[in-house]
């Protein structure tokens, strides 16, 4: 397998990750064969002394296997990922954790909707550029734009979702590691885009609830984090 790919630490990177190594071998080794079929073309009918140029009309049965061949991939790969984009895009599961991210030009902006568990109340608490989850429970993240499309990405969480203006859009994640992970934009979203960048805080659960207390030292413990 590659080694180059940020590490994995999400439930279903695993999933995503077979799909990525899979087409990415398959292209390439398309790419290979294609290549190799030039190159030995260009020697052996280069052209010599004496050799007329001859006319082709094509060959019919080859058109067909390489318009079916491929035809075929598509459709396996089709079947392959839909378990997985349906279980990670479609069917997101109950959040143990709710959060608002808000993209504009050029930051992220958080917002978790404190103990009353209710988003646009005067407890929310917004973040500029920072994450904060406990490790092993399901995030789900709520995303608005307020100027452009931006695109929300955690590499090693395998996860990328576009926001787009007038429009929440839901995605959610399972961290498997404690870490900080960072959180670029993945669209070209003007002038500063190189700099919108933020950062995925993932803590242990004992240390997310002392977060969580130092943010509504009034709630119970673990409140601040759930939201309707």
């Amino acid at each position: 397998m590659l080694s180059w790919l940020p590490e994995n630490v999400s439930t279903y990177g695993g999933e995503v990750d077979f799909l990525f190594y899979l087409i990415y071998y398959i292209t390439g080794a398309t790419f290979i064969l294609v290549t190799v079929t030039m190159l030995a073309f260009l020697f052996l009918y280069r052209r010599r002394e004496g050799r007329r140029a001859i006319y082709s009309h094509g060959n019919t049965t080859l058109e067909i296997i390489w318009t079916i061949v491929p035809a075929i991939i598509l459709v396996v790969l089709s079947f392959m990922s839909q378990a997985s984009w349906a279980r990670i895009k479609s069917h997101a599961p109950p959040g143990d954790v709710e959060v608002q991210v808000t993209s504009k030009q050029f930051n992220w902006e958080m917002t978790y909707p404190g103990p009353d568990g209710k988003f646009g109340t005067a407890d929310d608490l917004t973040l500029e550029n920072q994450l904060h989850v406990p490790v092993g429970k399901v995030v789900r993240v709520h995303l608005r734009s307020k100027d452009v499309i931006h695109s929300f990405f955690l590499p090693n969480l395998r996860l990328k979702q576009d926001t787009v203006p007038g429009r929440e859009i839901l995605a959610w994640f399972q961290a498997t590691k404690a870490g900080t992970y960072e959180i670029p934009c993945a669209e070209l979203c003007g002038f500063g885009h190189s700099g919108m960048k933020g950062w995925l805080y993932v803590h242990p659960a004992d240390e997310y609830e002392t977060w969580v207390k130092e943010r509504w030292p009034s709630s119970s413990q673990g409140e601040g984090s759930k939201g309707s």
